[in-house]
């Protein structure tokens, strides 16, 4: 697994061992940050279910000026830590070994009355965790991390459907490949653009 472009492009991260863990792969990844790479520079960008970090770190090397992991399994978050050092990425990074629920009331409650919010939200539950998908887009839609004209982006089965809208989020875009899906939300009075695309 590597980084796949900007400040840290080829280089390696560590891979789980023995962990259950499903990393996004390189192709989605590239896939996701196609579509992002315009919101990038500067950006507060919040990697929920974080596993090995791929996600966030990516972020940060195509110019995301602050990143905020949350990952529940220890190992994990440990290995989000070790990526970050062997990269020397030390400033606007943050882990949170927390379930992602209890992180972002955490977060929540950190960045109340401050105007910002978060640029970028990418969420990766387990794929058999449907649950975790309602409960957490619920939250971000009823919650102010998601910036005004922010995004949201859930990566799912591609025969899994989410909801259209969820609290103040609205789907906009659905991004297929493989097996794999992306789905973009918007808050309701954001930006709305695309349609549903099969990436193969």
């Amino acid at each position: 697994m590597r980084v796949i472009a900007g400040t840290y492009r080829s280089r390696i991260l560590k891979s789980p061992k023995g962990l259950a863990l499903r990393p996004t792969s390189d192709k989605l990844r590239e896939t996701l940050f196609n579509v992002l790479a315009p919101n990038m520079a500067g950006a507060r960008f919040l990697d929920l279910f974080a596993g090995t970090g791929a996600i966030g770190i990516e972020a940060i090397s195509r110019g995301a000026a602050e990143v905020v992991f949350i990952e529940n399994h220890p190992p994990a978050a440990a290995l989000i830590r070790k990526n970050l050092e062997a990269l020397g990425i030390r400033a606007g990074v943050t882990v949170l070994a927390a379930d992602v629920l209890r992180g972002l009331e955490t977060l929540a409650a950190r960045e109340k009355g401050t105007p910002s919010g978060f640029c970028c939200i990418f969420l990766d539950p387990p794929y058999t965790a449907a649950e975790d998908y309602a409960r957490v887009l619920r939250f971000l839609g009823s919650s102010e991390l998601v910036a005004p004209d922010g995004i949201v982006v859930a990566e799912h089965r591609r025969n899994f459907d989410l909801p259209e809208e969820s609290g103040a989020l609205r789907r906009v875009r659905v991004l297929r490949q493989g097996d794999a899906a992306l789905s973009f939300y918007r808050c309701r009075n954001g930006e709305a653009g695309g349609e549903n695309d099969s990436v193969e």
